[in-house]
């Protein structure tokens, strides 16, 4: 299976993605769109589709075109069932597709936060009914019309199921030491965290000896959404209308 992982500037690397994808047989291919990459394939190719975060936000599709391109993108995906996971920016671009309100949340979440789960799923399944979740926003999702809430932490929704085989998550199951290391030492870019006196060090010390415990977690979101991907088989073909790789929008200048 071809699975198709879409990075932002400002997001880090697919992470542990990347590693799940390979054991289990499947090719991941990355596309950067804010980098101005066209799109490698059109999306009937791929098997499987993951959004993961970056230093942006919905409310940036005015000035980031390429913004209202992925919501695009990701609304083909639901209507054709092809099985598309949101992570952070990604879910909240999920949420946009299917019509739901992105807004700042009541408080930013910075580090580790308790989640709790609110249903059954079978992607959300394979993580703990409660855990400690990595986590950098400060926006929001409504939940979508006839979405499913999977999770919740005390300051919002964090897990939701849309439809069949498309879901979405606010915390970050695919970072690693590295992912996290990067961002704790841009942590100038986001306004709210030098806010909240974000200190690098301390978040990455703590980050070392929570990560083991929250990668093993990821790996198993992972590993149940490929596995769910995979068994789906072929995705119908896109409506007709539906836009391809070469009609999104890419970024100017």
């Amino acid at each position: 299976m071809r699975v198709l992982g879409v990075l932002h500037p400002g997001g880090g690397s697919s992470g542990l993605l990347a590693g799940c994808a390979a054991a289990a047989g499947h090719e991941l291919v990355e596309w950067n769109p804010g980098r101005g990459e066209h799109m490698p394939a059109p999306l009937d190719d791929f098997g499987a589709l993951v959004v993961f975060g970056g230093g942006m936000n919905v409310r940036d599709a005015d000035r980031l075109p390429w913004l209202g391109g992925e919501v695009e993108l990701l609304r083909d995906a639901v209507q054709s069932v092809l099985p598309a996971l949101g992570i952070c920016l990604g879910a909240q671009l999920l949420a946009a597709a299917a019509g739901a309100e992105v807004r700042r949340a009541s408080a930013p979440e910075i580090g580790w936060f308790d989640v709790t789960r609110t249903a059954g799923d079978p992607v959300l399944d394979a993580l703990p009914e409660r855990f400690l979740a990595y986590e950098w926003h400060s926006y929001t999702f409504e939940l979508p019309a006839g979405a499913i809430e999977l999770a919740r932490s005390e300051v919002c929704s964090q897990a939701f199921r849309l439809g069949g085989a498309a879901w979405g998550v606010q915390f970050h199951p695919e970072v690693t030491p590295a992912i996290v290391d990067f961002w704790a030492h841009d942590f100038e870019s986001d306004p709210d965290a030098v806010a909240h006196d974000f200190l690098p060090a301390a978040h990455i010390a703590l980050a070392d000896d929570l990560l083991p415990a929250w990668m093993e977690i990821g790996r198993a979101l992972f590993d149940a959404f490929l596995a769910t991907a995979a068994s789906a088989g072929p995705a119908p073909a896109r409506t007709p209308g539906a836009r391809s790789a070469q009609d999104l929008p890419l970024p100017r200048g």
